[in-house]
């Protein structure tokens, strides 16, 4: 497998001209590979395509594959920034989502990290069911009280064929609840807010200057290439993913074939998708830059189609910016989708 993705970064090396911004490690469970590995997958990056000087290397891992040993051996390679899927600190709702990890094995981690990298940032779950807003204030809480500098929250998504899904089925356990999710999301939007974390998207926090660079990317528009079984790939007019099985995917690769999907975006398309993920950050959705991207007639349809929202106090503007309001930033999914050109 991993020859193959380094293969498959050199057969598609004149796919991202631009300079390599940001490198980033997940989907699975990337940090079993050994710096060794690591290092070899960067180096095939590194000599195929032109890199800044001081780009953001990112690593996903959980908390149980963090040994002290195993976060030494991942500082003395290129990886700069971990992302560390915490989910809770809380036993009972580490058990729900079957995690493998346990709150002392989830504190372990964080505090270790911290002697090797400075930029580290942590994965939490809320809207579980069962999960009190008091417990889920304590999560947050505990978290701050760790002062890693980027923190994302996800509400918990129920997929099918899960054990989750049965017991939920089943009447074992309450199915999540919007209602109770928006409560959390309130909780966390204020007490990041009271210790200085800019909530520069809807499910990202940071201490200023902390911002996920790889994140931010994808909000920008910039063009990204996804490498390995599954991955997506980007380059705004384009969109591409890889076959998901993972010897259809070799085989293909030792043909000296990438194994791809591609899509091709309409205008519409890319509109929408302007829409969907800058509503969600702080910077909010420009007016110009729909008019400068898209033409005259998305910017006319943009400016008619907000009213209705600005009206009910979920959308503010603001000079030429369209910003969701603290009423309407839990909802914004279902705005943009409103806003959306069919």
């Amino acid at each position: 497998m991993l020859g193959a993705i380094c293969k498959e970064l050199i057969l598609r090396k004149k796919e991202l001209t631009r300079p390599i911004e940001t490198i980033y490690f997940g989907g699975g469970t990337p940090s079993l590979l050994s710096p060794l590995q690591i290092d070899l997958v960067l180096q095939t990056v590194y000599d195929n395509f032109t890199v800044v000087d001081s780009p953001e290397i990112t690593l996903e891992a959980n908390p149980d594959d963090l040994t002290d040993a195993k976060i030494s051996a991942l500082a003395s390679s290129k990886i700069n920034r971990l992302s560390i899927g915490i989910q809770s600190f809380f036993e009972e709702d580490l058990k729900l989502m079957n995690r493998a990890h346990n709150q002392a094995e989830a504190l372990d981690c964080i505090t270790n990290a911290k002697q090797y990298f400075k930029n580290i940032s942590i994965d939490l779950m809320y809207g579980i069911p069962q999960m009190s807003p008091q417990r889920w204030q304590e999560n947050v809480e505990k978290a701050l009280s760790l002062k890693v500098p980027h923190i994302s929250c996800y509400v918990l998504t129920v997929e099918p064929k899960t054990a989750l899904e049965r017991f939920i089925k089943k009447g074992i356990i309450r199915p999540v609840d919007d209602a109770v999710a928006a409560k959390h999301h309130a909780v966390l939007v204020e007490k990041t807010a009271a210790v200085g974390y800019h909530n520069y998207e809807f499910s990202n926090f940071c201490i200023p200057g902390w911002e996920s660079q790889s994140n931010s990317s994808y909000w920008m528009r910039k063009p990204y290439l996804g490498v390995g079984p599954s991955a997506h790939s980007y380059d705004v007019v384009s969109r591409s993913w890889n076959v998901s099985n993972n010897s259809r995917y070799i085989k293909s690769i030792e043909k000296g074939v990438a194994p791809l999907t591609t899509e091709i975006l309409s205008t519409e398309n890319q509109y929408n998708e302007y829409i969907m993920t800058r509503l969600r950050t702080a910077g909010g959705i420009s007016i110009d830059e729909i008019g400068s991207f898209f033409g005259l007639k998305f910017q006319e349809y943009l400016k008619q189609n907000i009213q209705q929202h600005i009206a009910l106090g979920l959308l503010i503007c603001e000079g030429d910016v369209i910003k969701a309001t603290k009423k309407g930033k839990f909802l914004t999914d279902g705005i943009a989708a409103d806003l959306f050109m069919i």
